[in-house]
């Protein structure tokens, strides 16, 4: 396969030099060099639009899937065409990236081409012969040494039903442009500038009356709720797909892994055992070796019982990542920048272009190693509960165990119990009483100032050793929750003033900036309006005789239609005449009269 994947770029280099020729330049500079040979011929092509692309998200979702396996293979920096220096190892893995887009641009540029009928043929063949390829390499290489049989079948499933998908959505593409190209059907128009879900959205904010809210489900009010005025960018559906994929291989991989280990421990227990035999179990390392093969089967347990509540983590987080990229899009919108850290609130251009080009490739990234991490604490945690809770019992020290646990939640409870009776009788003895019986608490105004004093006197000392404890369990619920929200990409980790060392915090926020400014529905339906008007005025100069058409309805001037519409806005809005510049010798209450009484007239 790594074979083919070089040799792969011999037809993705013809089909882009296909789908480059029948790109027509729009903008063509006119040159003394040759290069007016080729006309308007070899446009650019793109393989999708990374910020405003809406239609045909899922093709461009699995698309992204089929390079799930090379993806891995990239990751576990499999890639060593050429022995070269550990320091030079970036520009190896930059080629291989490379390399990895290069031979899958076709599926992509197929699937955005205007040539429709050219496209589906090109992108058909190609998948074709990398789903042929990939079905040939399962049939030699069906099993393999970790898992035994079908382990090569667990490997490139999901890449084989991607490749499907993508040959059936290429095959439909085909049929649908050759109805067209024989006139059994219309034209599909173009791309619309302006979406129907931010049309929507923009309505949702001119309606005067809100709509009625209907009865939700237990799912809308408690897991999600379906947004008919919101679509997530191919981009993001793009990278959920692949990270899903790419989270199930490295999830077989590290099963993998954990197979050959456990096959390495059963052997080194054999070892153990045979040590323990020959000494008749008199030795002195007999009860260090005992504990050594406790220890190993415990692990081995744990770790194997951990997977599914790590994957189930990790799975959870991509749905969260969604919901909070819908909120946290809807909060820019109207103008909410409060959820952000303060030196977010303007970041810098370049760095937030740089941002969505690195967000998806690093939140790949992110899903994986933070899997491989929670699975490792959940793993510590499991071997503490067993050998708090569980061995105690299973060696007959279950009465040891209880007595312990209890008097550990009894300390525990003391503790907190003198905290909270600091803070009761604060509240009871050395605070005013409210001044009002409305007030949910009392004001921060001391009252018996010379017991109070005597109080922080006393508790100065006992409070220095609870310190400790404090500081301890500090750094215990630092570390958990680090160790658990490592994926989370969409959420800092890092304390206030910080932020800015996480580079995943910064490439999300950068992200959610330049969709903000590209995918604006306000913005984008400014725009259209603009864009259209411009088309009709276009229109209106190229009709011959367009004076005859306008002459049907009432003319009116530029400046009275440009009077009543002020006027309606500032009836809809009349805190703006306070704001309004006025003309000179005027205030503007006495030229909005005027308005008024033009407008009258």
């Amino acid at each position: 396969m790594e074979l083919f994947l070089h040799y792969s770029l011999i037809p993705s280099l013809f089909i882009i030099l296909v789908l480059s020729f029948l790109q027509r330049r729009e903008h063509r500079k006119q040159r003394d060099d040759t290069s007016h040979l080729l006309g308007n011929r070899f446009g650019i092509i793109i393989p999708l639009d990374f910020v405003g692309t809406f239609s045909n998200r899922w093709s461009y979702g699995i698309a992204f899937g089929a390079t799930a396996n090379k993806v891995m293979f990239l990751f576990s920096e499999g890639y060593q065409p050429l022995h070269i220096p550990q320091w030079a190892q970036a520009f190896v893995l930059l080629i291989g990236g490379m390399e990895v887009g290069l031979s899958h641009f076709p599926f992509f540029a197929c699937l955005s081409s205007e040539f429709r009928l050219v496209s589906s043929i090109l992108g058909f063949s190609y998948s074709l012969i990398w789903f042929a390829v990939t079905i040939l390499y399962i049939i030699q290489c069906p099993h393999g040494q970790f898992l035994g049989k079908y382990e090569t079948v667990m490997f490139y499933w999901p890449s084989l039903l991607c490749l499907a998908f993508l040959l059936g959505r290429f095959l439909h593409m085909f049929v649908k442009s050759l109805r067209v190209h024989l006139g059994w059907e219309l034209q599909m128009e173009e791309k619309p500038f302006l979406e129907v879900h931010q049309a929507e959205h923009v309505k949702r904010l001119l309606r005067k009356a809100p709509l009625q809210e209907t009865k939700k489900s237990w799912f809308q009010t408690r897991v999600y709720e379906w947004d008919p005025c919101f679509q997530f960018p191919s981009r993001m559906i793009g990278t959920t797909v692949l990270a899903f994929i790419c989270l199930y291989l490295f999830i077989v991989i590290e099963f993998c892994m954990f197979m050959y280990v456990r096959d390495e421990l059963d052997v080194f227990e054999g070892e153990l055992e045979n040590y323990i035999a020959s000494m008749n179990q008199t030795g002195t390392l007999t009860p260090v070796i005992l504990q050594v093969k406790e220890l190993m089967n415990v692990s081995k347990g744990v770790w194997l019982v951990t997977i599914l509540p790590a994957s189930l983590t990790c799975v959870s987080y991509l749905f969260h990542i969604l919901a909070c990229y819908r909120k946290h899009m809807k909060r820019l919108w109207a103008g909410n920048k409060h959820f952000l850290p303060l030196k977010f609130h303007h970041p810098s251009s370049s760095k937030s272009v740089v941002a969505i080009a690195r967000y998806s490739g690093w939140q790949i990234a992110y899903i994986l190693w933070g899997y491989l991490i929670i699975h490792v604490v959940q793993s510590l945690c499991g071997l503490m509960i067993m050998y708090s809770l569980v061995l105690p019992v299973v060696h007959n020290q279950g009465l040891e165990m209880l007595q312990g646990l209890g008097i550990g939640t009894l300390t525990i409870s003391i503790v907190l119990g003198l905290m909270t009776l600091q803070v009761w009788i604060a509240t009871s003895f050395f605070l005013q009483p409210k001044m009002s019986t409305a007030d949910k608490q009392k004001p921060l105004a001391l009252n018996n100032r010379k017991a109070f004093h005597n109080f922080n006197y006393f508790l100065f000392f006992y409070n220095v050793l609870l310190g400790l404890g404090a500081c301890l369990s500090r750094l215990l619920i630092s570390c958990i929750l680090g160790t658990w929200l490592i994926a989370r990409i969409d959420r800092t980790i890092m304390q206030n003033g910080y932020e800015g060392a996480d580079m995943g915090f910064s490439a999300w926020i950068g992200m959610l900036y330049v969709d903000h400014y590209h995918t604006n529905p306000v913005l984008v339906s400014f725009c259209n309006i603009l864009i259209t008007g411009h088309r009709e005025r276009r229109l209106q100069q190229a009709i011959k005789y367009w004076c005859l058409n306008q002459s049907a309805g009432p003319r009116v001037s530029a400046r009275s239609r440009t009077r009543w519409l002020l006027l309606q806005t500032l009836v809809n809005n009349p805190k703006l005449v306070m704001l309004r510049k006025s003309r000179p010798g005027h205030s503007s209450r006495e030229f909005t009269q005027i308005l008024l009484m033009g407008s009258e007239s």
